[in-house]
């Protein structure tokens, strides 16, 4: 009878240590799935403030790009238009010398909707330089298939369905892409039409 009062006992003191060293290791468990939610927050928050850079960039480089091409700097002396057109060249040396890169996390199938979405808008853009015009339509017709809001003009279909296979990441730098070639245009367009309005007209042209 002792000794089974001791058997029962061992086994209770057995069971009890591979109880403690269960609870122990889920509250490790625990902590460490805590401790990867936070890193996966800080992460996504490091992705978040390298796009953003990476837009200001962009913005930067549009709007120095912008200042050498207007039609202020047509109106000006040559010597105050060399000094400013060198210091918008030394802003813009400075500015394409910050790197920033996000990659995307592609599968197969994200990575050829990319590259078919990037053939089109390119194949576009040899238009736009034959027609302005033509080439703008078609761009916003592209632009209209990658937002969500009701467009103004024609959607292009075929691109929509292949910005539908893009990741996430992939279709707003898209998006972001078209924005900014259809301001691009705009801003030529209006450069252009100034340009035209302050040409002198010759006699016979009175």
């Amino acid at each position: 009878m002792a000794q089974a009062k001791i058997q029962a006992k061992a086994n209770e003191g057995h069971n009890a240590g591979k109880f403690c060293r269960s609870m122990s290791m889920a509250a490790r468990s625990s902590h460490l799935l805590e401790v990867l939610d936070d890193l996966d927050i800080r992460v996504q928050s490091l992705r978040d403030s390298a796009s953003a850079l990476e837009l200001e960039k962009d913005s930067l480089i549009e709007m120095i790009h912008n200042v050498k091409n207007s039609q202020d700097m047509r109106n000006i002396s040559d010597g105050e238009r060399e000094e400013l057109t060198l210091t918008a060249e030394r802003l813009m040396n400075r500015t394409v010398t910050v790197e920033v890169s996000v990659e995307t996390i592609r599968n197969p199938q994200q990575t050829s909707a990319l590259q078919k979405a990037t053939l089109i808008i390119d194949e576009i853009l040899k238009k736009v330089m034959d027609n302005l015009e033509d080439g703008k339509k078609l761009l916003n017709s592209l632009y209209a298939a990658c937002t969500s809001d009701v467009p103004p003009g024609p959607i292009d279909q075929k691109f929509q369905s292949v910005i539908i296979g893009c990741a996430i990441e992939d279709q707003k730098k898209i998006k972001r892409r078209l924005e900014n070639l259809i301001r691009n245009i705009d801003n030529s367009e209006k450069s252009i039409t100034l340009l035209e309005k302050s040409v002198p007209l010759k006699n016979n042209e009175i």
